[in-house]
């Protein structure tokens, strides 16, 4: 080969890798193929809070990244935090003030783009200022400001452009600006995310609203990236504290796009009494209410994941204790291989099997069931007779895939949710912090 075209090769070579990488960093600004078609959903307005979002230029220019929601005087706070034990300052904050005194109300600040994680004692000086600004403009009492922050880690958060601004948060608060804040917490996130309830309680409209924020590092550890939900119902702190954790399992905790827990994972849920109506312990409707809106939101986490162009629900059945299926689910749910064959629309079954045999749960050879939706794939440790391969590669073709597991060992069962893994998860997370 001559050294002109020797030249003409290498330069070819890097415009195709030019344009790559400016797919990877454009990729971030796509709608996910898994949005919702209706966007973002019109939420009911939650009496007894308000929102309000800024640009602070937290890590980057012209886009809104700090939100502040203020709830009334009697609101009671309910929390659900990672367990990671690299968990934020902010977390570890947000811990020790559940159940604080409601009387002042409560205030609710997020910033993106530095998660304020591994920082430190300049971490704590951070949330330190951030509250303490919050509470002298707003009047809310200290340790009843609750913050959060996600983005990069190990960054020390410029938490004076965010104090700078929260007196324009507290002018620009809006009972209908919810959107804007859940805008505002989003970093590789494709499409802002809202959920909503509406229902009765004793003979009185109760409302629940809520909003999220995640796309990669989701293998939630009691909570998901972040999440906010407001309710106007009337719940003292404890009771509201165990139907949020009473639900943390069946939901949040029972999704995962890469296996991955976040140092900053939280679930905030207000409710502020506005309604009147009193909700006490064993309300099957609000009960029902709050699982619809946190059930909705940790599969739109799971749509968002990062590259993501498969929903995948695993229900797993006959396992020996419902623990034991979730441990099964999981493990196939955070497999590498049986997420690549679901993005590469290959109906690989073995992949499952060998998921199943690694989860470290009860499992038996020879008395596995393998369903791809509707289709037998295996039974009695063998692929089924009337099985074809067609069958299960057309089954791949669709954007939303259910695996069915059944262990035959007993009554447990548990369902899951993920997504595929693409080339596209590889390109945004190693440009992250490009």
């Amino acid at each position: 080969m001559g050294k002109k075209k020797k030249i003409r090769k290498l330069k070819k070579e890097v415009k195709s890798l030019k344009s790559a990488l400016a797919a990877a960093k454009n990729h971030r600004h796509a709608v996910a193929p898994l949005a919702p078609p209706e966007g973002f959903p019109a939420l009911p307005v939650i009496d007894g809070v308000r929102f309000s979002a800024v640009q602070a230029g937290v890590r980057y220019a012209g886009r809104y990244d700090v939100m502040l929601a203020l709830c009334d005087p009697g609101t009671a706070i309910a929390g659900v935090f990672t367990r990671s034990a690299t968990r934020s300052a902010n977390v570890l904050d947000c811990e020790a003030k559940l159940g604080s005194d409601p009387k002042s109300g409560a205030a609710i600040i997020v910033n993106s783009g530095n998660s304020n994680a591994f920082t430190g004692a300049s971490g704590e000086d951070a949330v330190s200022n951030i509250s303490r600004t919050v509470a002298e403009i707003t009047g809310v009492a200290q340790n009843r400001v609750y913050t959060a922050s996600t983005g990069v880690i190990g960054e020390r958060l410029p938490f004076d452009r965010i104090t700078a601004k929260i007196g324009d948060l507290t002018d620009a608060l809006d009972p209908s600006g919810i959107e804007m804040a859940a805008r505002a917490i989003m970093t590789t996130d494709t499409f802002p995310k809202g959920a909503l309830a509406e229902f009765e309680v004793d003979g009185k409209s109760v409302k629940i609203a809520g909003i999220a924020k995640g796309s990669g590092m989701i293998a939630p550890d009691m909570a998901t990236m972040l999440v906010y939900i407001f309710t106007d119902a009337k719940v003292e702190q404890s009771v509201l504290q165990g139907y949020l954790s009473g639900l943390i399992d069946e939901t949040f905790n029972s999704i995962t796009v890469d296996s991955d827990t976040s140092t900053s994972d939280t679930l905030i849920l207000a409710a502020t009494g506005a309604s009147g109506a009193k909700v006490t312990k064993g309300n099957n409707a609000f009960r029902d209410g709050l699982r619809t809106v946190m059930t909705d939101l940790a599969h739109q986490v799971v749509r968002d994941g990062e590259g993501a162009t498969k929903f995948v629900e695993i229900r797993v059945t006959g396992a020996k204790s419902d623990k034991q299926a979730r441990i099964h689910g999981m493990s196939i749910a955070n497999s590498p291989l049986v997420k690549t064959a679901i993005a590469g629309e290959d109906p690989n079954w073995g992949r499952i099997v060998a998921a199943i045999g690694k989860s470290g749960a009860e499992a038996d050879r020879d008395k596995l069931t393998i369903k791809f939706g509707e289709i037998l794939v295996a039974e009695k440790g063998w692929v089924s007779p009337d099985y074809l391969e067609d069958l299960g590669a057309n089954y791949m073709l669709g954007d939303e895939i259910v695996i069915g597991v059944d262990l035959a060992l007993g009554r447990g069962k548990a369902t899951v949710w993920t997504c595929d893994l693409t080339h596209a998860y590889i390109q945004i997370n190693a440009d992250y912090r490009s």
